[in-house]
């Protein structure tokens, strides 16, 4: 097949435009046959008067090959990849083990359990949570009732944190093996809609992705895979050869059982601040990462699409307007957008008590009121939390809890009007924005919660945003602290064949490891990592 891509159309065009296009693009005789599909579609909306569509195209057409030649020095006319997974190993039919094992049901970790399933391996998953469905009942525990169980909520069960997410499925990482495609094919069959196949910014939203999570439980487990709920991963025996060398045996559970492992997949999520600790104390290398702070901030969702669109807004074919953006401050900092949610609502995050995480989430709809994004500045270890690698985690539980504090201590979270935020001055009364975070706002000064550097480079960055997009800066639209579960605060350091840099059989995998950021990036990683384990058992087996 031959891939058009960078085929242009203006929004709201017939249904037969594209296929003319096509065959303009490709200089085709009027009537000539073709079959085509969508590869991906998008918008171009940088000129709000003339909004564009924008396609990538299948052609199946005869002569393909002689269209090819033609259009050799066509950057836009190429032959169609094969974006088809192969699978790199296979386990014997008459594998009986030992058995991988995976810490973490989050988006890493599923994707690892399914590629080792599929690949024969039958993987035994652990994880601290429950099911989805009885976490999302403990989740609108916080939520509804102010109720915090620190094993099953936003970050920690079945799904993982992106359960409670937009759900978006896209990433800027490199993908020469259309590994993303793998993902994006396995969440369709799981019964996610089809064009996230063909939309450049696909996304899921929550509802859906808790059917979907069920529905791959369920493959895994008809693939020999092995579920363990509640089984929350205390400590590890490690063996010390006389050289030197660390091999991980084991995995002791918070029942005190000890469970047997040549192969642990480490999808621990960028949450689990015990099992950092644990890992530490055992030696396993952990370093300090990177990561970011600040506060979620809320428009109508009404006025980020005008902003965006102009006269197209609330267009079918357009949705939800969304945003993306920078500024380098002058003290240093780089204040950016995080997480964007058009047309969804902030939401508790917290996993431990007297503490309080914001975070946002949709619905695939986007048809809630507000839209909502972080907007957070950027940390390093260096600077910011210098010396032990876990300072990180005592650096976001510092700022955690003085939200806490500042929110009334019931785990409301401290919310500002940006006029007053701006000029420093603690919020009295709302405007016109209405905050959606629940179980409540409680409204105050920020400053109380965030750095000094933060305050000072988030005021900075607001009316440079401000002029980028029409009334970001507005005086009642709202901030709400804090956001601090941006990315791992540590890094647990793997080698190239994706081990441990000095415990082997352990194979830290995934954002919690600080390899990857999202669904769709831990989701590839998770496979990544899956298929070294499958190599690793492959060769130890020859041997």
């Amino acid at each position: 097949m031959i891939r058009i891509t960078d085929l242009k159309l203006p929004l709201g065009h017939p249904p037969d435009a594209l296929r003319d296009a096509i065959a303009r693009r490709l200089g085709l005789e009027p009537g000539a046959a073709f079959d085509f599909t969508i590869a991906r579609r998008a918008n171009d909306a940088r000129r709000k008067s003339a909004i564009l569509m924008v396609y990538s195209v299948d052609v199946a057409i005869e002569g393909e090959r002689a269209i090819l030649r033609r259009f050799a020095a066509d950057p836009h006319v190429r032959e169609t990849p094969d974006t088809r997974y192969q699978f790199v190993a296979r386990a014997p039919e008459s594998f009986t083990g030992p058995r991988p094992v995976v810490v973490g049901a989050g988006p890493c970790g599923l994707f690892a359990g399914l590629l080792l399933a599929q690949m024969g391996f039958r993987p035994i998953i652990l994880d601290r949570g429950k099911i989805v469905r009885e976490r999302t009942k403990d989740t609108w525990g916080l939520w509804r009732r102010r109720e915090l169980n620190p094993e099953s909520n936003v970050q920690f069960g079945e799904g993982g944190a992106g359960t409670f997410s937009d759900g978006k499925l896209w990433s800027q990482v490199k993908d020469p093996r259309f590994l993303s495609r793998k993902v994006l094919t396995e969440f369709v069959a799981a019964g996610a809609p089809p064009e996230i196949l063909t939309e450049a910014h696909p996304h899921i939203g929550t509802f859906r992705l808790v059917s979907m999570v069920e529905h791959m439980r369920a493959t895994i487990q008809a693939l020999g895979g092995e579920y363990r709920w509640q089984h929350r991963v205390d400590d590890l025996v490690i063996e010390t050869k006389r050289d030197g060398t660390r091999r991980l045996t084991g995995l002791v559970l918070q029942s005190g059982e000890v469970l047997e492992a040549a192969h642990v997949v480490l999808a621990i999520g960028h949450s689990a601040r015990d099992t950092f600790e644990m890992l530490h104390r055992q030696g396993v290398y952990i370093e300090p990462k990177p990561f970011s702070i600040g506060v979620r901030i809320e428009h109508p969702q009404s006025w980020i699409d005008r902003a965006r669109f102009g006269a197209c807004a609330k267009h079918p074919d357009l949705g939800a307007a969304a945003y993306t953006l920078s500024h380098h401050c002058s003290n240093g900092r780089t204040v950016y957008s995080f997480c964007m949610c058009p047309g969804g609502r902030v939401v508790a995050a917290a996993s431990e008590p007297g503490r309080v995480v914001t975070n946002g989430m949709s619905q695939y709809s986007r048809a809630e009121f507000n839209a909502n994004s972080g907007l957070v500045v950027g940390i390093d270890p260096e600077r910011d939390y210098p010396g032990d690698p876990l300072a990180g985690v005592a650096f976001q539980r510092k700022w955690e809890s003085l939200a806490f504090e500042a929110g009334g201590g019931d785990y409301s979270a401290p919310g500002q009007r940006i006029g007053d935020f701006l000029v420093g001055r603690a919020s009295e009364a709302l405007g016109d924005v209405q905050p959606s975070y629940k179980p409540g706002v409680k409204l105050t000064d920020l400053a109380l919660c965030l750095p000094p550097f933060a305050v000072e480079a988030i005021r900075e960055a607001l009316p440079v945003f401000g002029r980028q997009i029409a009334g970001y800066d507005h005086p009642d639209a709202m901030l709400t602290g804090v956001e601090t579960r941006t990315s791992s605060p540590v890094r647990i350091t793997r080698g190239a064949d994706f081990q441990s840099l000095n415990t082997r059989a352990l194979f830290p995998a995934g954002e919690g490891a600080g390899y990857s950021g999202g669904i769709l990036s831990a989701a590839i990683d998770g496979i990544k990592v899956a298929e070294a384990v499958a190599k690793s058992i492959q060769s130890e087996g020859a041997t």
